[in-house]
């Protein structure tokens, strides 16, 4: 095992964040569900039941008419034919009704854990590979000692779809880079995946990323919300039934959409940026520093209100 070196604070790993995207409209997917009965085709190819009532980490399932805080973890999936592929982005999200808000945040892909049921430390990434969304729940809720109600889980190339079925979105882009211009533009989704995700270019680097990521996801909102939007809901079920996994059943994403909503017009964002290099056997591993990962952990159990 190799020396650890601690991290430059201009190497925050924040990786993937625009993800949460894809989770912010599967909410917002929630409203149309209630508005339109075909609703209930495309929920039948999106849900994917885990084989557990509860966590372990809860004495018993939150009761989403009580509007209970709950958790979800966001999967951001490389999938490949005969392969399962990977979870490059990691993201949790603690949505805590009563107070209006929702707490998020990325965990690095990186990052050295315990695969929990595997039986080995590996990247965290490596858990969707070896048991899929379950066990990518159990080793994440093992990081941050909190429980995982549920999860969503996103084929990477989806994004451009789902831009897509919106008929595109508008932002405004703070700076020149490659195809994008300075100001206001409509862009389709190949340009919103590529305008979510570059950094190199961008001087304020994650930060600048994340800012540019909040444009997108209140353009998407926006543009579900429209009246024309209705119009084109099937292209938007297709988008979502060929992209998206959940563990929400019909009844849990109407509750979601009843009770939940206001939530995330609050999004606070968590960083773990205090970490250091560790390699071993020549492969690099993210580690987590002991006390951020502390701080992190109580203040989302505080969030989820759990003693």
């Amino acid at each position: 095992m190799e020396k650890r070196k601690a991290r430059s604070p201009k190497k925050k790993l924040l990786r993937g964040t625009g993800w949460a995207i894809a989770f912010i409209f599967a909410v917002a997917g929630a409203y149309l569900f209630f508005l339109i009965p075909d609703a209930t085709i495309t929920l039948d190819e999106i849900y994917e039941p885990i084989a557990r009532e509860v966590s372990a980490k809860r004495p018993e399932k939150v009761v989403l008419e009580k509007q209970a805080p709950i958790s979800v973890l966001l999967l951001g999936v490389d999938e490949r034919e005969d392969d399962r592929g990977r979870s490059d982005t990691m993201i949790v999200l603690t949505i805590n009704p009563t107070d209006k808000s929702t707490k998020m945040v990325s965990i690095p892909r990186d990052t050295y854990t315990e695969i929990k049921g595997y039986g080995i430390f590996d990247k965290i990434n490596h858990a969707y590979a070896f048991g899929g969304m379950m066990m990518s729940m159990e080793s994440v809720e093992n990081l941050l000692d909190i429980p995982i109600d549920y999860a969503i889980q996103v084929n990477m190339e989806g994004f451009e779809d789902i831009v897509d079925a919106v008929g595109g979105i508008t932002i405004e882009s703070p700076l020149a880079f490659e195809d994008f211009t300075l100001g206001e533009q409509t862009i389709d989704g190949e340009q919103a995946l590529r305008y979510v995700k570059m950094r190199k270019q961008d001087p304020n680097g994650d930060f600048g990323r994340q800012d540019r990521q909040k444009q997108v996801i209140e353009s998407i909102l926006n543009k579900t919300a429209s009246a024309k939007s209705l119009y084109n809901y099937k292209k938007i079920f297709d988008a979502l039934g060929e992209n998206i996994k959940t563990s929400f059943s019909f009844s849990e994403l109407m509750e979601i959409q009843k009770n939940y909503r206001g939530a995330i017009q609050s999004i606070d964002q968590i960083y773990f940026e205090k970490g250091t290099d560790l390699t071993i056997d020549n492969i690099w591993y993210y580690q987590m520093n002991p006390q951020e990962l502390k701080y992190v952990q109580q203040t989302l159990k505080e969030h989820l209100e759990i003693k």
